[in-house]
């Protein structure tokens, strides 16, 4: 992976501090994963070959979906460009007393 600099305060976006923008962009890149993930499992699962004894069978429909997906940019790396593209939208929850 290239490196890649990024002006802090640039990438604060609208929070108030770093410190506020790390932890929206790292939930941000966390439900990235997470759709990433179950679209990976779908995609394989449809291509899946059913395998009825314990010996392993190369399936190269799922290794081509592994391969599409390893080519995907980080899930950090895309909330880092929705943060700085203003494209990141969150709010702060109320505190409960």
């Amino acid at each position: 992976m290239p490196i890649r600099p990024v002006d802090l305060k640039q990438a604060t976006g609208e929070a108030g501090s770093i410190y506020e923008a790390i932890v929206i962009m790292s939930r941000r890149a966390r439900q990235i994963n997470d759709e990433l993930r179950a679209n990976l499992q779908a995609r394989i699962a449809e291509v899946a070959i059913p395998n009825d004894d314990d010996t392993e069978v190369v399936n190269p429909d799922q290794l081509e979906v592994a391969r599409e997906f390893d080519h995907i940019p980080k899930p950090t790396f895309l909330a880092l460009d929705e943060m700085l593209d203003g494209d990141l939208e969150y709010r702060y929850r109320e505190p409960q007393y």
